[in-house]
């Protein structure tokens, strides 16, 4: 059998931790920063875990990530 491919925009979009979970970017940081302010910008930098609907859709698109689900 063949190897299956990683969807490369997944990979590039999500981090796995040590301890399983995913981790993505907020939406928002993009472009038009001038009228937003410092502190909501700042909060926009920070990753989050992915929502437990999505996680067996972003697995998919990364069959060779160690994480636990």
């Amino acid at each position: 059998m063949p190897k299956m491919k990683t969807h490369r925009s997944g990979a590039k979009r999500y981090k796995i931790t040590a301890g399983g979970k995913i981790l993505r970017r907020k939406a928002g940081k993009g472009h038009l920063l001038q009228h937003k302010s410092g502190s909501r910008k700042r909060k926009l930098s920070s990753m989050i875990e992915i929502s437990s609907t999505h996680k067996k859709l972003i697995l998919k698109e990364l069959p060779y990530a160690k994480c636990s689900g």
